[in-house]
């Protein structure tokens, strides 16, 4: 339905959400825009199939945020947004035209994916009771100062997410701990609901201090070039020291290198045997295919732990992505671990 109907899918495109509870989609340093490159290794397709996508729904995509960039505006973009490129145009996607492409990719299994939470949230949406309470006066409410912010986007997305983190502090997650107080039967999925919530408060602080040293308020280094600086043994001790963190037990780095990539080994919180590899290598853009097999043959085949986690600096190839796919290896590239770095829990650990 959501193929064939614009109608049906102009009804879900607010729900951008759902594209990072399916997959992470890595953004421009602008935090808003994705290249064609990138939505097409976020689906996993050719950018020649995106193209083609492009073509026939040009107008219903540009109505949600797509748009191509030339002339002054594309300078402009490039010397805000740090890209380095030659072409004489830049064709940029919004969070809801990415949505809107997974509505329309029928050859992509993470677009499938998309497509059947959108089905089901929907289903949800539609069949949860209603209740009709008897209206009473509400009280009155503390206004919050907002400050008058100067002129400019990085400014304008600090303000933004000041506030979502003061709404989220103040009303959300007190509301969710009321309910968990209070429930049974749906205790467990008020918890995670929880922990999401709690990650979106990190995510955004993570961003404000992103946002902060591009200003220039804080000149600190950076979390990518803090890791990318790390030895070997330094970034493996810094893993063991988020799993830790996030709850894991008889966390242990190991000396030898000659175990087939496995680095660290420990146990989560719910008891399940996790082995860890950590690739950190100075100048490498991904992850070299052949690395990923090894540590796949290792963990999941010959000594059979129940997580096996590759953790990078850097990002994944779709070759490599598509064997941790088939191997059951959970990959962590550089974006994540940034994350994770700054607070957010790695769902994998959960």
């Amino acid at each position: 339905m959501l193929l064939e109907s614009r109608t049906l899918r102009s009804g879900v495109l607010d729900r951008t959400d759902v594209l990072d509870r399916v997959k992470t989609l890595s953004l421009l340093p602008d935090g808003l825009h994705v290249t064609t490159a990138m939505v097409a290794a976020y689906f996993e397709v050719t950018v020649k199939t995106l193209e083609s996508v492009v073509e026939d729904h040009r107008n219903e995509l540009r109505g949600n945020g797509y748009h191509v960039l030339t002339g002054t505006q594309l300078a402009l973009f490039k010397r805000a947004s740090g890209i380095q490129s030659r072409s004489r145009s830049l064709a940029l996607y919004s969070r809801r035209s990415v949505l809107n492409v997974a509505m329309l990719l029928r050859d992509s299994e993470v677009a499938r994916q998309v497509r059947v939470y959108l089905l089901d949230m929907e289903y949800l949406a539609r069949t949860q009771p209603v209740d009709n309470p008897v209206p009473v006066e509400p009280a009155p409410v503390e206004p919050v100062p907002i400050e008058p912010a100067p002129t400019g986007s990085v400014v304008l997305d600090d303000r933004i997410d000041r506030r979502i983190t003061h709404i989220l502090g103040s009303t959300v997650v007190p509301m969710l701990n009321a309910l968990i107080a209070t429930s049974g039967e749906h205790r467990r999925e008020l918890l995670e609901l929880r922990e999401d919530i709690e990650d979106v408060e990190r995510r955004l602080c993570w961003h404000h201090k992103r946002l902060t040293t591009l200003e220039g308020e804080a000149p600190a280094k950076s979390a990518a070039s803090t890791l990318g600086a790390m030895t070997r043994q330094a970034f493996e001790q810094h893993v063991a020291g988020l799993l830790r963190r996030d709850g894991c037990t008889d966390v242990v780095v190991r000396q030898a290198r000659g175990d087939r990539g496995i680095d660290v080994t420990g146990r989560t919180a719910d008891g399940r045997t996790v082995a860890v590899r950590c690739e950190n290598r100075s100048g490498r853009r991904t992850v070299a295919d052949a690395d990923l097999r090894k540590f796949a043959g290792a963990a999941r085949a010959l000594h059979r732990f129940d997580l096996a986690l590759f953790v990078a600096a850097c990002d994944f190839g779709h070759e490599s992505r598509a064997i941790a796919d088939l191997t059951g290896v959970v990959t962590v590239d550089r974006r994540e671990v940034e994350a994770w770095t700054a607070g957010v829990r790695l769902k994998a650990l959960r």
